[in-house]
């Protein structure tokens, strides 16, 4: 389980882009952007505060 936690931030990024994805390719609706810009975000603070170091 600790071998997912330290990936949990990169897999909330790739699902950010994957609704970025979809918007581009398919309908282009607003919730879409609303929830790969929460993903993106989450998934980068998500990563910085699980790998801090010191």
């Amino acid at each position: 389980m600790d071998d997912f936690k330290k990936y949990l931030g990169v897999a909330l990024i790739v699902l950010g882009v994957l609704c970025l994805v979809i918007y581009k390719f398919s309908t282009p609706e607003n919730w879409l952007l609303v929830s790969s810009m929460v993903l993106e975000v989450g998934g980068i603070l998500a990563y910085i505060f699980i790998n801090k170091k010191a």
